[in-house]
């Protein structure tokens, strides 16, 4: 739905002045400045997750892997297929964003390299993060095919890293994509433009003998869920990570907040709701702009209620989409009222002025966004994290600590400074949300124990 995490280049903040902005007024003026750096392990599964591939044909649809259902098992390491990224022309940029995500962690793929001229011969973590991850960057597929069988591993897929505007191939990115058919690579690609329905792609598929997926291709509709209420079943406590902009980092940020809570001791699933978070190799999802609009609720909410029946998890996850008010990509209402969240947690670019990828439409104040996510959900927003795109680092802790004084809410960029401040902020109500719930368990329990014995002694 939407499109990439936003790149790292950015500037100068002045310190406040006479003329701070008011509490309305979250946006930071920059000014060029060297990229900055991120800090502290990304998330690493501490799970099996989905399998990648072990299809028979040359085109298929991964509904049935992944959709609401939990994605069939597969041992990490050397059980996954080696993938070469594609990104050309849009590795740290907002069109970048399912490239960032698997360069910062996959459970479905071991990722060889990244395909992006513009860096040719860099490291993909050290431009993205500041931190290495042994992804190096090359400038063609051929380059980067043979550099991963140089050092022993291999391609066997080409995943399309890009995200544009509407999920549309141009012509350049279709002939990479056939070029990698002629390798003899599977390639799998979450765009709208469908490689199961290019019939010169299907017939050299077929020809290769590769598999060519479709993650975004909607679902049989005699698969799918309509809303029916099993939401209030759920007795776990459930956070949706929401935005107040595309491309903002709340998926990112959701992974974050998972490797939190299993850090302090809770139980916690996440659910996905975009094409990034299958190729992550995520438990349980939705991919949400696949949907024919009827299923959407019903299929947020089946996933959220087969992972709570499947796995009885403390704490469940939801990653957003878009944001509330964009003009391009609006979304979050789907998943407040279908998913029922006890907490929202809302990602926010500071230095963004406008909504992504539409200049001259500003993105609305925070306080705003904030009023109208909790008048309609009637749920309260807990903690603001923050992406700290085109602002310094040395800067981040005054950005911070100016947008916790204005609106009132634990403040942190994640990836920075890790997610154990909004961790802080939530598990109190999350404790209290499990004790509550074993406590109805015990008493239905006790309720249960008593008729048996009622019966018996009759």
């Amino acid at each position: 739905m939407e499109k990439g995490a936003a790149e790292d280049s950015g500037g100068a903040l002045s310190d406040p002045g006479p003329n701070e902005a008011t509490a309305d007024q979250e946006s930071f003026q920059v000014t060029a400045s060297p990229s900055m750096e991120a800090t502290g392990d990304f998330l690493r599964p501490l799970e099996e997750q989905a399998e990648a591939s072990s299809s028979s044909g040359a085109t298929r649809n991964l509904y049935h892997e992944s959709g609401t259902r939990p994605a069939r098992e597969q041992a990490i390491g050397k059980s996954m297929p080696n993938a070469i990224v594609y990104c050309e022309g849009a590795f740290n940029t907002p069109n970048g964003k399912t490239a960032h995500g698997l360069v910062r962690f996959t459970a479905r793929y071991n990722v060889v390299g990244v395909i992006d001229s513009r860096y040719r011969g860099q490291e993909a973590g050290l431009v993205l993060d500041g931190k290495s991850y042994d992804i190096p960057i090359f400038g063609s597929l051929q380059e980067a095919a043979n550099a991963s069988h140089m050092r022993g591993r291999p391609a066997s897929h080409m995943v399309v890293g890009l995200a544009p505007d509407g999920g549309r191939m141009d012509p350049a990115v279709r002939r990479d994509i056939k070029r990698a058919i002629t390798m003899g690579l599977n390639v799998d690609s979450g765009l709208h433009d469908f490689l199961s329905e290019d019939s010169e792609m299907s017939a050299l598929a077929a020809k290769k003998g590769v598999i060519l997926t479709d993650v975004r291709k909607p679902p049989p509709k005699s698969e799918l869920h309509f809303f029916t209420g099993d939401i209030a079943k759920v007795n776990a406590f459930k956070i949706a990570v929401l935005g107040t902009d595309s491309a903002v980092g709340k998926r990112t940020t959701a992974w974050k907040l998972v490797e939190g809570f299993r850090q302090a001791g809770f139980t916690c699933e996440m659910i996905g709701t975009g094409q990034t978070a299958w190729m992550q190799g995520v438990r349980y999802g939705v991919i949400m702009d696949s949907l024919v609009n009827d299923f959407v609720a019903g299929e947020i909410e089946h996933a959220v209620y087969l992972a709570w029946v499947e796995r009885r998890p403390d704490v469940i996850v939801i990653e957003g989409q878009g944001s509330l008010m964009n003009p391009a990509y609006p979304g979050g209402f789907e998943i407040l009222a279908a998913a029922r969240p006890d907490a929202i947690v809302l990602q926010h670019a500071p230095a963004r002025k406008d909504y992504d990828g539409f200049p001259g439409h500003p993105i609305h104040p925070m306080r705003k966004q904030i009023q109208a996510l909790e008048l309609i959900s009637d749920t309260k927003v807990v903690a603001v994290t923050i992406n700290h795109e085109g602002i310094p680092k040395h800067q981040l802790p005054w950005v911070c600590a100016t947008i916790e004084r204005r609106i009132g809410l634990p403040t942190v960029d994640v990836l920075v400074d890790g997610p154990m401040k909004v961790i802080a902020a939530l598990a109190p109500l999350a404790k209290k949300r499990v004790a509550t719930a074993r406590s109805a368990i015990k008493r239905k329990r006790g309720l249960l124990r008593e008729k048996l014995a009622w019966i018996t002694f009759r």
